[in-house]
């Protein structure tokens, strides 16, 4: 347990670091490349991670437990053999996939709206081979529980990704030359990781063996994971393609469409993301604990954990809608110069917490044997979200989008929650905290719009920005507290225990050395 709560906090502060660059690196594009070009590059990219799920999804899992499985048995041949063989299937599928999309290019280029994605998409390319290298080397390193050479790998990318971008990106340039620009950072950046990745498991003692026949027990596991995820994987490219074309079905013309789309998926939802680092971070360490109760038939234990991580997604989730509410027209203002972008964060904000919901109760899922089902009712809630992008957009715009997007978490959520209830046969108490937390939200929304009203006289809109999200956040928290929503001093008494445990280890240890 010392060991995965270690994992858990170096994952949790990589991940973080690596999201928070990646949100920034996100904004900087924003207002460098224009939100057409934007739109562009993220079409282009839905597509390109099908072709990534299929390379590298089920891949690096499966390869990650057999060589944990090798490693138990000190099998360092059959390692070295796995990896061979696993490279030389990810290469052939890899070279496959580039083969097909560039030799039939002008009949894939019929699936966009815009033309130009294609090159976009082209660009993206080389970038399946160099990931099929990298799932490789990155599912033998995380069997050999070597986590912070992965995490150090994935910031790495992240930052190399930021600095050739900022490189090639020059004044002047045209919407697509922009967008084919990021493209090519994503690409070598792609490239980079591969490479270090490589040298990184070699560095810890990793051999390359002859291949032998094991290539077909990886293909044989790996398949049902792949098949389920590239399923999933399908939604985004769908989306890309389909609200668009129904935007300019309606009168807009192809740019000012993937204007739209660009301010929606690059510059509005990834503010609804937030939350899910720590609701993944927690997802994270639950999933082991839940699998070890479930197979020692603990059901009291399992009832308060997944109690208890379902109140602490929802007062992560509540806390910040306050301030997107409140606030979001102004954030889309002063990050982005693009009034419609915070305009839609406002709108979206309830979003995160049906999404944070639907996250921490699938991972709950998954840990106790029910990924198909997870499965399942995500399939079912995303049947909403392409009636909405089918239907609405004529009447509402790219509001049909965020539409969509709540309706299709709601259902899942929904179906999550009563899937755990059935088969767990346990009582989930979060009613009562759902909808205090809902009522703290209008004070607080009408605090913080308030106090932002007055400050917009005296302060620049960045220290408006801070002081009234932190009034938010203050207000929100201290209601909670309040009513007993949530107990944070449960969690500040389980601290100082480990806290204090630690320490009467070291004296031991330090008493036993003399």
């Amino acid at each position: 347990m010392k060991s995965i709560f270690k994992n858990v906090v170096i994952i949790s502060a990589f991940t973080l670091l690596t999201r928070m660059l990646g949100f920034f690196f996100r904004i900087f594009l924003s207002r460098t490349i224009g939100a057409e070009a934007l739109g562009m590059y993220q079409v282009a990219l839905s597509v390109f991670m099908v072709l990534l799920t299929i390379v590298s999804s089920g891949f690096t899992l499966i390869i990650s437990r057999m060589t944990a499985g090798y490693r138990v048995m000190s099998d360092k041949k059959a390692m070295g053999s796995l990896v061979s063989s696993s490279m030389i299937v990810g290469l052939v599928v890899s070279v496959f996939l580039c083969l097909v999309i560039f030799l039939f290019r002008n009949l894939f280029s019929n699936l966009f709206t815009d033309a130009n994605c294609m090159n976009i998409l082209i660009i993206l390319l080389p970038s399946l081979i160099f990931s099929s290298i990298y799932s490789v080397f990155r599912g033998a390193m995380w069997g050999n529980d070597n986590y912070f050479g992965l995490c150090v790998s994935e910031l790495l990318e992240q930052v190399v990704k930021i600095v050739i971008c900022v490189l090639i990106l020059a004044s002047g340039m045209s919407a697509l030359e922009n967008a084919m620009s990021v493209a090519w950072s994503f690409t070598l950046s792609c490239f980079v990781s591969a490479f270090f990745v490589m040298l990184l498991y070699f560095y810890y003692g990793g051999k390359m063996d002859k291949p032998s026949k094991i290539y077909r027990k990886v293909i044989k596991q790996s398949a049902p994971i792949t098949g389920v995820r590239v399923a999933g994987s399908f939604v985004q490219p769908l989306i890309a393609l389909i609200l668009p074309a129904q935007l300019i079905s309606v009168g807009y013309t192809s740019a000012q469409a993937m204007s739209l789309y660009g301010i929606a998926i690059g510059m509005t939802l990834p503010f609804l993301y937030l939350p899910s680092a720590l609701i993944g971070s927690l997802s994270t360490a639950l999933v082991p604990d839940i699998s070890m109760a479930v197979v020692q038939n603990d059901s009291e234990h399992i009832q308060k954990r997944v109690s208890s991580s379902m109140i602490f997604t929802l007062f992560v989730s509540f806390l910040i809608v306050p301030c997107f509410i409140a606030v979001g027209d102004k954030l889309g203002i002063f990050l982005y110069d693009e009034v419609l972008s915070g305009t839609l964060l406002q709108y979206s904000a309830w979003i995160m917490i049906p999404m944070g919901l639907t996250n921490i109760t699938s991972a709950i899922l998954n840990s106790v044997g029910l990924e198909v089902r997870s499965f399942v009712n995500y399939l079912f809630g995303e049947i909403f979200l392409f009636l909405s992008v089918l239907i609405l957009p004529r009447f509402i715009g790219i509001n049909a989008l965020i539409i969509g997007m709540g309706v299709s978490s709601c259902v899942t959520a929904i179906l999550n929650i009563w899937m755990l209830k059935r088969k767990l046969k346990i009582k989930l108490d979060i009613g009562k905290n759902f909808l205090l937390m809902t009522l703290f939200t209008i004070p607080t929304v009408a605090t913080t719009s308030f106090v932002s009203s007055l400050l917009s006289y005296v302060f620049p809109l960045f220290f408006n920005l801070v002081i009234s999200c932190f009034v938010s956040v203050l207000i929100f928290t201290l209601l909670c507290v309040m009513f007993n929503v949530v107990n944070f001093s449960g969690y500040i008494v389980q601290f100082k225990e480990k806290l204090s445990a630690k320490k009467a280890r070291v004296n031991k240890a330090s008493k036993s050395g003399k």
